[in-house]
């Protein structure tokens, strides 16, 4: 009996890897056609990469921001408020792309840390509006210099040219898809 495990040390019925992909080669009889356009490579895909540029960029941003305790989502809001007198909280969920459900999770964080704060609208009294704080401005004053180290860091193969290129391409598509 061990002579016999030690002969075919596979348990019946076990196949290969070798065996099962010559199964499978055996009953795929059309040859790939490596120039067909869906044949391309995965990094050939500009979808793809703007996802993998997008998923590197959170995790230096979020890495970046993680003492803060803020993700990279807080930021995006503290930054538009930046640019903004105010916006109700819908406004932020259409600018920014979110589900206002987590726009108002956000807010609230914002809030306890004393970044943001909702205020009366001056246009209507039963809306409130998402303002930025002096301690909101505070920090991102305080971590813009951070926040663009990441940026190099992440655009570090590109030179200066390439970098503006690449901004006004990204800002000129996110603006005509994204509303």
């Amino acid at each position: 009996m061990l002579e016999s495990a030690q002969r075919n040390p596979r348990p019946p019925g076990a196949e290969t890897r070798e065996s099962a992909i010559t199964r499978q080669h055996a009953t795929n009889p059309a040859p790939i056609d490596g120039h067909e356009p869906w044949m391309r490579g995965l990094h050939a895909d500009t979808g793809y990469l703007l996802y993998r540029l997008g998923l590197r960029s959170g995790q230096l941003f979020n890495t970046f921001l993680q003492e803060s305790g803020l993700r990279l989502r807080h930021y995006a809001v503290l930054r538009f408020l930046a640019t903004s007198p105010g916006a109700l909280q819908r406004e932020l969920s259409a600018s920014l792309g979110y589900d206002p459900s987590a726009i108002v999770g956000l807010v609230d964080d914002l809030e306890k840390l004393g970044f943001a704060e909702r205020r009366p609208s001056p246009d209507d009294r039963r809306s409130r509006i998402i303002v930025l704080t002096e301690g909101g401005r505070a920090f991102l004053r305080d971590t813009d210099e951070a926040g663009q180290r990441v940026t190099n860091e992440l655009l570090q193969p590109l030179d200066p040219a390439e970098r503006e290129q690449l901004h006004g391409l990204l800002q000129r598509v996110t603006e005509s898809g994204l509303g």
